[in-house]
């Protein structure tokens, strides 16, 4: 017998945990399906979901096109708008951040901070959309707001993991040999913590990506607007084309910022 096999036997059988954590988790599991209503899909939604399927087979090819109500120009404006709200959201996240990291302010400020930063987090993105929307008006400059405010709460949560983790002895040895403050933060700082933020908002934007594709549903520019309309007037031809350019675009930037993220951990 193995030393493994050994202390496999040798362990605590807690059977009332494991039965307890299971039971609690059937009962989720059947509370959860009794949401479930099968009775109400009658032939007018199962039609509308032939209709979708049908749409995505034999898509409106004419709307690849140059023109502004075009799907690859409203696609590029959908990654405009994820692109400069991350980058929004990305830089206010920074000064957010060293304020919530208790190793570097004081804890009240700290604890305050994260509480903002909670509350950030707690409010969806649609709400903020709509927010936006009655005081910059509908149009992309709203969606990239919107994305920018949301970004801010995933984002500084992170770089306060990333700040917490430093590795102070850096900074201890730069103190010893005489380093000035600007030169600890340069050679001591930012090289631990470049690569890993980097690395966090490209993620972020691969978030936001999506985001900013249904924030067009009320309004805030993007593909998301001539996807509604195109929805409720059942012309599932042009869903079907939005939705094909909208998941190529989707997964080249998944590719594309998994490669990216990858060389960034890995130096």
């Amino acid at each position: 017998m193995t030393t493994v096999e050994k202390q496999l036997k040798a362990a605590p059988r807690r059977y009332g945990y494991i039965l307890t954590i299971t039971a609690i988790t059937l009962f989720l599991l059947y509370w959860s399906s009794s949401a479930i209503d099968f009775s109400k899909v009658d032939e007018k939604g199962i039609a509308i979901a032939e209709g979708i399927i049908k749409g995505l087979l034999q898509p409106d090819l004419s709307l690849f096109n140059l023109t502004k109500q075009s799907v690859p120009y409203l696609l590029v404006e959908t990654l405009a708008i994820a692109f400069l709200g991350t980058i929004v959201g990305a830089i206010l996240s920074i000064p957010f951040a060293f304020l919530a990291a208790s190793n570097i302010v004081p804890k009240p400020v700290a604890w305050l901070t994260r509480l903002l930063l909670i509350i950030i987090r707690t409010i969806p993105a649609l709400v903020y959309g709509l927010m936006f929307i009655r005081v910059t008006g509908p149009g992309p400059f709203a969606g990239v707001l919107t994305v920018g405010i949301t970004s801010i709460g995933m984002l500084s949560k992170l770089y306060v993991d990333a700040i917490e983790e430093l590795d102070t002895k850096v900074l201890e040895s730069m103190t010893s040999i005489g380093c000035s403050t600007f030169e600890k933060i340069r050679y001591g700082i930012v090289p631990q913590l470049l690569s890993i933020f980097m690395s966090v908002t490209i993620y972020r934007f691969d978030m936001n990506m999506r985001d900013a594709a249904t924030l067009g549903l009320v309004g805030a520019g993007g593909i998301g607007a001539p996807l509604m309309f195109a929805m409720r007037s059942y012309r599932w031809n042009q869903v079907g084309s939005i939705l094909i350019g909208l998941v190529i675009l989707i997964l080249i930037i998944e590719l594309f910022s998994n490669w990216l993220r990858a060389k960034l951990v890995k130096g």
